[in-house]
């Protein structure tokens, strides 16, 4: 299986106010390709070389660290700048609402409990919203560049949704103040592509 570095799907500026644009433009072209780069090199004559993203975290375990750190750093800013838009924000709608209202009570209470993740995990990581096996949604958080899918996480799913919270997706702009970022990122959540991989995970 051959891995590809895609286009993001707006322009650098395009996250403005919310994201500013050189955070963008370093974020991607410096820190996102970075880890492209060295997951595909150390996956090259590996034994997870020609497997799936999905089967390779199945058995990150028994991978060496720069396979883990790399690969997740590939697959999770994939997902980061997806579920973004600049015409994003507003509210989930269909079943994913329906979804949200049954797991976590209300969708206030689930970004509520979203920002928690986000706020509380110490250093550098991801938030995440996850669809488990039984179907159902969960929140967790994870450090560095692991994620749900892989074998070693403690809150197993199928990632819908993401939030970046490693300084260098917010520092520029906001200096120490993550409490902010996380907020300003509900202004740009492409709900339609989260419900597309709600949708997706329940398949």
């Amino acid at each position: 299986m051959k891995f590809e570095f895609a286009e993001l799907p707006y322009a650098y500026d395009a996250l403005e106010p919310y994201i500013d644009k050189l955070t963008v433009e370093i974020h991607y072209s410096k820190h996102h390709k970075a880890y492209f780069e060295k997951f595909t090199a150390a996956l090259a004559g590996s034994e997870f070389e020609g497997k799936s993203i999905e089967d390779i975290f199945k058995n990150i375990s028994k991978a060496p660290a720069a396979l883990r750190n790399n690969g997740g750093g590939y697959f999770n800013h994939n997902l980061y700048w997806q579920i973004l838009s600049p015409k994003g924000g507003g509210n989930p709608t269909g079943k994913l609402a329906d979804a949200i209202n049954k797991d976590f009570g209300s969708f206030e209470a689930f970004k509520t409990k979203f920002n928690e993740a986000a706020a509380n995990r110490f250093g550098s990581g991801w938030a995440w919203l996850s669809v488990k096996a039984d179907k159902s949604l969960c929140i967790c958080s994870t450090a560095n560049q692991d994620n749900p899918l892989m074998d070693i996480a403690d809150c197993p799913g199928t990632p819908v949704m993401t939030l970046d919270v490693w300084e260098h997706a917010y520092y520029l702009k906001y200096q120490n103040r993550r409490p902010d970022y996380i907020n300003a990122f509900w202004n740009l959540v492409n709900w339609e592509k989260v419900s597309d991989n709600y949708s997706k995970a329940l398949a």
